[in-house]
């Protein structure tokens, strides 16, 4: 008997839900209160039209509330104007892999009229107090933690400019700044890395590097002393962008012979220690990266190609077609020599990696937690939990029948004894029951905890955070 349809995971949810408490199986641990926030698509049919990709679909944001040991639920749409466009049956701005245009002569009017898309499907994180909703653009949206309403679009009071960036920054270990860098489209396009107080909005310039064709990537890097862009051979002509009539992602070329470019650079002063060239490859997450003496390491979430952007348009997942498998490699860089060294950390599938990000950020770690899949031949989706011990090997996996996982997000224990001294959250879609739940496994054990029942099939999402009580 073949496993249930991972294909329902893409079906557009309308509902908007608050539920005062969810059935809960099994017991939650008395310490374990706070939120679980998460973003991802919710909305991807426009009447009779869908956008083409499961990075385009609209932002809808959830909220799981822990305390006493019982579990609440709301989910709500961020409200933005391409939200409100498709709802409305219309697909009017472009994303990741929609052009909103049909025809020609559309495309050539809007090439030059478009406006940056607001559509803050893929993490969230918090300036202060203030908690945003991020995306690729520059735009982050503020919401309200409790109510999941939104807020509008948070602006920056300083005069950096980008069209891109990514919805990964970092939290420096030394200041706890916000680290993360715009891309600036131009003849040289450039990437620039700033910090920005985390309870502030104005950025300040770390460094720069300038790129003749500035590559896809997706997150970044950083250590203690450093910050590393993994530029992976997936690069575009940014001319293209303007002038090809194509969605954006489709501009880009993958040209192995190029490899990867990995730029470090010193996170105090800017300075480029160098340019180091690696092996071809291609990754959306860095797992952790730290310094080892003179050399820095990077673990990566790594796939051969960049072939798994085309396997996750929408057509293909709702068809139930499978996704190629990134595994988890160490990049060891020597800023002395210039060698990069290559290393496996395990041959289990691993994306969508979290570890204990507020003691181990940029620093040595054990532990990794991330999505695996049984078919490592890329015939199937993500359908388990890993654990990974990055200094054996060692892993630990769950799974369910016919359950598709989402990322797991690390809570530490008060006054942890131990690195996986805490649990692991994972929204669960289990198809059978067209229902999804909250998972709560014993982070030491990967042992099933509590398990909390959603009264609906949570659409597949990307990221979130857990904000403990004060």
């Amino acid at each position: 008997m073949s496993p249930p349809d991972h294909g329902i995971g893409f079906r557009t949810l309308d509902a908007e839900t608050t539920v005062a408490e969810l059935p809960v199986k099994g017991a939650l641990p008395g310490w374990l209160e706070g939120s679980l926030l998460r973003n991802g698509p919710a909305r991807y049919d426009a009447g009779d039209r869908s956008v083409r990709h499961w990075f385009d679909g609209q932002a809808m944001l959830h909220r799981f509330t822990l305390a006493d040991g019982k579990v609440s639920y709301a989910n709500r749409f961020l409200d933005t104007p391409a939200n409100r466009a498709i709802a409305a049956g219309r697909i009017s701005y472009p994303e990741f892999a929609t052009d909103p245009c049909r025809s020609l002569f559309a495309r050539f009017f809007t090439r030059f009229t478009r406006k940056p898309n607001a559509n803050a499907n893929v993490n969230v994180t918090r300036f202060g107090d203030r908690y945003v909703a991020l995306t690729e653009t520059p735009l982050p949206v503020a919401f309200d933690p409790d109510t999941l309403a939104t807020a509008g679009v948070v602006g920056y009071e300083d005069s950096l400019s980008g069209q891109l960036t990514t919805a990964h920054p970092h939290q420096d270990p030394a200041t706890g700044d916000l680290v993360n860098y715009l891309l600036h489209f131009s003849r040289t396009s450039e990437y620039r890395v700033y910090r920005q107080p985390a309870a502030g909005t104005t950025r300040e310039l770390i460094g720069s590097h300038q790129v003749a064709r500035p590559s896809y990537m997706h997150s970044f890097a950083i250590t203690r002393r450093h910050v590393v862009l993994a530029e992976f051979p997936l690069v575009v002509n940014p001319l293209s962008i303007v002038l090809s009539g194509r969605p954006f992602i489709e501009n880009y070329r993958w040209e192995p012979e190029r490899g990867t470019r990995f730029t470090v650079m010193d996170a105090r002063d800017g300075t480029v220690r160098g340019t180091y060239e690696g092996p071809a490859f291609f990754a959306f997450h860095h797992i952790n990266a730290f310094d080892d003496g003179d050399d820095v390491v990077l673990d990566i979430c790594s796939y051969e190609d960049a072939s798994v952007i085309d396997a996750l348009y929408l057509d293909r997942l709702r068809a139930g077609g499978g996704i190629p498998v990134a595994l988890p490699t160490r990049y060891r860089i020597s800023l002395g020599s210039g060698e990069v060294g290559v290393e496996r950390l395990a041959e289990e599938p691993l994306e969508l990696p979290r570890i204990a990000y507020e003691r181990h950020n940029g620093s040595p770690y054990r532990y990794a937690y991330g999505v695996g899949a049984g078919d490592r031949d890329g015939g199937g989706f993500i359908d388990r939990l890993v654990k990974l011990d990055v200094t054996t090997g060692d892993t630990l996996l769950w799974s369910g029948e016919g359950c598709y996982p989402g990322e797991p997000v690390f809570v530490a224990a008060p006054d942890a004894a131990g690195e996986d001294d805490g649990v692991v959250l994972s929204v669960v879609l289990d198809a059978a029951a067209d229902s999804s739940f909250l998972l709560v496994l014993d982070a030491r054990t990967y042992e099933m905890l509590a398990r909390a029942e959603v009264p609906h099939a949570v659409p597949f999402g990307f990221h979130g955070m857990f904000s403990g009580r004060s």
